[in-house]
């Protein structure tokens, strides 16, 4: 950024001080669209898996947009200088452990989840101690496997959302034409909104997708208002509406979830201050921002909150524009409370037609999987690179591929839940394993001088 464009931006470029509104205004919910999405449709798949209610499919949405705006304002006002990590960054309820989420939510239920993200939090807040010690097992090759079978993993909810429509469990509907139009007009809309548009309509792809999938779904007859109708104007969530239940299998696929996603949560923070900062995060930024991580998930788990982690689509911005004033975010932050605290804002969400949800969430999954394959690719691909990520791939994926392949006699009820429902946590263990025990290839030699 020259210094003529610092001259014309003021404070915007600078962490502390409060920019001009005509600046703030539009720079804060610039990052409200690009988060938008990713808060409100994980909760939409997990109630969605655990069969709730649509009271309570509200409050799930209500309750992931508050912890958002609390997660993001902890990261930018730390507490007791060791919780957050004072920087700007926009945190909240994350695609990345919908995977896990989605089996836990089937087999167990919402009481499930919510006790192991307590135990999950728990790990992060302690990675987060110790972070200097053990980054060390999470190299990018490690790192970029993992998040590369999480967005493979996610393309299955996508195509069933897309083929579902309005009402899944209506089985003569699904995969119909209607669906399918639906999910396709909105993908195309997403698709042209990020390749040839630019600005705030490139940055809001996804959220104008949704949008137009959404009023072409009003007059075929697969929205109904009936929940906005019932749900009031302001409510507060109190902690034990959703009872908590800890099982040990669900506990421990999630913990490890949770410690992939730290170490995702180091890369977008590494992000933003080289991006905005041109300078590396301290070690005591990095710890701020992991157990803040932490901290929100444990206080989540006991309102119906859904895990948390660092947003790299807001991170890009910053990237791009580098504004990285801390008022920006805050004001992100604001917004998304106050419409947590509204349950007609948060009920008009849940009459969103699935087929419009898998036509804009496909795009997302996507970029997730070549996100992990851009950090696979940012080393040079060697013969052991290849069999780490081949084989964590492999095992993970063809394992939750095959239903029952670690449910049959001898193996007890934890293994198939732990290792044999969910791709992401098979695949972290055999990253990390392969990547500790395989030999590192030599340097290639220097010539020799002539």
């Amino acid at each position: 950024m020259d210094s003529q464009m610092r001259d014309r931006g003021g404070a915007v470029f600078s962490y502390r001080g409060i920019p001009p509104a005509g600046q703030l205004i539009p720079l804060g919910l610039q990052h409200v669209v690009a988060a938008i999405v990713g808060i409100v449709t994980p909760a939409i798949l997990v109630s969605n898996v655990c069969n709730l209610s649509p009271e309570d499919q509200t409050l799930l949405i209500q309750v992931s947009l508050i912890m958002t705006a609390l997660a993001t304002l902890l990261q930018l006002f730390p507490i007791f200088g060791r919780i957050g990590a004072r920087l700007p960054v926009i945190m909240g309820t994350s695609f990345a452990y919908v995977p896990t989420l989605q089996v836990i939510g089937a087999d167990f239920g919402l009481g499930a989840i919510l006790g192991a993200e307590l135990i999950g939090g728990l790990v992060a807040i302690l990675f987060g101690v110790f972070v200097r010690q053990i980054r060390k097992f999470f190299p990018p090759l490690v790192t970029g496997t993992v998040i590369f079978t999480i967005g493979l993993s996610l393309y299955s909810t996508a195509i069933r959302y897309m083929a579902s429509g309005a009402n899944p469990a209506d089985p003569e509907q699904f995969g119909s034409l209607t669906n399918w139009a639906v999910a396709l007009a909105t993908f195309a809309v997403v698709l042209f909104c990020n390749h040839f548009a630019r600005g705030t309509v490139k940055l809001g792809a996804i959220l104008i997708g949704m949008a137009a999938g959404y009023l072409i779904s009003i007059p075929l007859g697969m929205v109904s208002f009936d929940a906005v109708s019932s749900a009031g104007w302001f409510q507060l969530a109190v902690p034990g509406h959703f009872r908590m239940e800890f099982v040990p299998s669900a506990c421990v696929s999630l913990a490890i979830v949770y410690v992939v996603n730290a170490v995702q949560t180091i890369g977008d923070l590494s992000s933003t201050t080289l991006g905005g900062m041109d300078r590396l995060p301290t070690d005591k930024e990095l710890s701020g921002g992991i157990i803040g991580q932490g901290v929100i998930s444990v206080v989540g788990s006991f309102f119906g909150g859904l895990p948390v982690a660092s947003y790299s689509q807001n991170v890009g911005i910053i990237t791009v524009n580098r504004v990285i004033n801390r008022s920006v975010f805050a004001l992100a932050s604001v917004v998304l409370l106050l419409a947590g605290l509204v349950p007609k804002f948060s009920s008009v969400l849940t009459t969103i037609p699935q087929s419009v949800i898998g036509g804009a969430t496909i795009s997302v999954f996507a970029m997730i999987t070549m996100t992990g394959m851009r950090m696979i690719t940012s080393e040079p691909l060697t013969m052991r690179s290849c069999t780490v990520v081949g084989l964590s791939v492999a095992l993970g994926m063809g394992v939750t591929l095959v239903s029952g392949s670690l449910a049959g006699p001898g193996f007890p009820d934890w293994v198939h839940t732990v290792f044999g429902s969910s791709s992401v946590v098979l695949s972290t263990l055999m990253a990390i394993f392969l990547n500790l025990i395989l030999p590192k290839e030599k340097a290639p030699a220097e010539p020799a001088a002539k």
